[in-house]
């Protein structure tokens, strides 16, 4: 039985990795329609403008598709799957979480080199 879920957990695996190879496309002009809109319900200024919002979307999609490649694949999909899940997947949250992550990485591993806990 537990042969058979290592397998299953393989497979999964395996059929998960291409969709992160592929970095997000996302419809930022609805993203951000759909941010003006609940700020407006929320009766909360959101601070920038349907416009403003899409030129930072487009800046920050310029600028995750310079960091794509270069990042771990298991960065890449924890990062998605926690806009997935929280609803706020875009690509602003995309960068500053794969930015978080690798600044994250290389102290953990500089720690661990000089035996620090």
């Amino acid at each position: 039985m537990k042969y058979a879920s290592l397998i299953v957990a393989a497979l999964l695996m395996l059929a998960a990795a291409p969709a992160s190879a592929r970095m997000p496309e996302l419809n930022v002009k609805t993203l951000c329609k759909h941010r003006d809109a609940d700020a407006k319900m929320l009766r909360s200024t959101m601070g920038q403008s349907v416009d403003e919002c899409v030129h930072d979307e487009e800046a920050a999609r310029e600028r995750l598709n310079s960091l794509w490649s270069s990042t771990e694949a298991s960065i890449r999909s924890r990062c998605q799957s926690e806009g997935r899940s929280l609803g706020t997947t875009s690509y602003l949250d995309l960068v500053t979480c794969i930015q978080m992550k690798n600044d994250i990485k290389p102290n953990a591993k500089n720690k661990a080199a000089q035996g620090v806990r």
